[in-house]
């Protein structure tokens, strides 16, 4: 039986907003491209233009060999895990694409795999292309896809490497097989944090400390403003599955923003807080400079010092953050997790990754809506992907 690997991906600019797809089919043991297929579809979401893509790539699949058996790889989890019957299709939307994609081969013809979106590069470059074209007005013109010239001179890359450099499967590995000795193939999913810091409060400009001891200050209208974009970026990735945040205000109304556009829920998690600052809640740090010299230096130099009046230090900080992380990992195996939190969990999350020692706590930048991301594998291992990305602001 002949073997194909379809590729598809979809998107949209606003989710909804104007929207694309993009699909090739490839030759299972070459991985040599067979066919595209992209499309201009209007205004549409995120997932029904994944859908449209999925579509077009089995119908591609089908004309080349109506017997073949098809390996449908793409990067959105969710079309993944429906197609394979493991999530339930509740969205309306949804059903009838499904029912189509699921009409054009028999039963048990075609399997489905999640890759992670830098594998999906070649669909995923005729979705835009798409969506470019409907832009100007047109719509895609294979003759103009680039998508495929790009695939050939990676292959050609490829090809000429040594022979050290190349994996022995048929797809280069991502850069997160460089973790531990297995590649995410031998691991399975990982557990991904997308890790976003709140957005803005009136003491965040101010540079204040504002932890779990003081007051609970809700978003400024700058903060709300940018809990709104992140939740548009994070729409059109379309990667969110999960929503955890810290029980304080200005994190459940910057999760609340996100969660209301894709339409999740928001689990709270009291070991997400912030650090109780004690007494030095609502001051600046010159401010504590200048009241609590001695409490400050010490503080500084021992992760094991609390702040002055029975705040908590980053030992205990670490140990309850360390906790929700492992509880956080086995409750979603395999899933992606938007953890909606402050500067200190984000940190410590980050530090421990990377088995950072304490003081790498005060040498890394965490802005206001910034989003970072945490990768867990199942040896153990895990790998810090993104930090302080704030390109959503712009």
């Amino acid at each position: 039986m002949r073997q194909l690997i379809v590729e598809a991906d979809g998107g949209s600019r606003g989710n909804p907003g104007p929207a694309g797809y993009g699909a090739v089919v490839l030759d299972g043991p070459t991985g040599e491209p067979l066919a595209e297929a992209a499309e201009y579809i209007g205004v549409a979401t995120n997932n029904v233009a994944e859908y449209k893509g999925l579509i077009a790539g089995l119908k591609a699949a089908k004309a080349l060999d109506p017997a073949a058996d098809v390996r449908v790889r793409m990067d959105s989890r969710l079309v993944v895990e429906q197609m394979s019957g493991r999530w339930q299709i509740k969205h309306p939307d949804m059903k009838p694409l499904a029912a189509e994609a699921a009409r054009i081969f028999p039963a048990g013809q075609v399997t489905f795999e999640w890759i992670p979106r830098e594998r999906n590069k070649h669909a995923d470059r005729l979705a835009n292309e798409a969506m470019d074209a409907g832009r100007d007005g047109g719509q895609w013109d294979a003759s103009a896809s680039t998508a495929a010239l790009d695939a050939s001179a990676a292959r050609a890359a490829a090809s000429s490497a040594p022979a050290s450099a190349v994996s022995s499967g048929s797809a280069a590995p991502s850069s997160s097989a460089s973790v531990g000795w297995g590649s995410s193939a031998d691991l399975g999913a990982p557990v991904t944090f997308v890790l976003l810091r709140h957005g803005e409060t009136a003491l965040t400009p101010e540079k204040r400390f504002s932890g779990s001891g003081g007051g609970d200050p809700e978003l400024s209208a700058a903060g709300r403003r940018q809990a709104e974009a992140v939740a548009a970026s994070l729409a059109a990735r379309g990667t969110i599955q999960e929503i955890v945040s810290s029980p304080l205000r200005r994190c459940r109304e910057t999760a609340g923003a996100v969660a209301s556009l894709l339409g999740l829920e928001v689990t709270v998690e009291e070991g997400l807080r912030e650090t109780d600052f004690g007494a030095w809640e609502g001051l600046t740090f010159a401010e504590v400079r200048e009241r609590y010299a001695d409490d400050l230096s010490a503080w500084l130099a021992s992760p094991d010092v609390a702040p002055t009046g029975g705040g908590e230090s980053f030992t205990a900080v670490g140990r309850r953050v360390a906790a929700v992380r492992d509880r956080l990992l086995e409750r979603y195996r395999g899933r992606t997790v938007l953890v909606v939190t402050h500067v200190t969990p984000v940190k410590t999350l980050v530090r421990l990754a990377l088995g950072a020692p304490p003081e790498s706590l005060f040498r890394m930048e965490l802005s206001a809506a910034s989003l970072s991301a945490v990768a867990y594998y199942a040896d153990g291992n895990a790998s810090v992907r993104l930090l302080n990305d704030t390109s959503h602001l712009r």
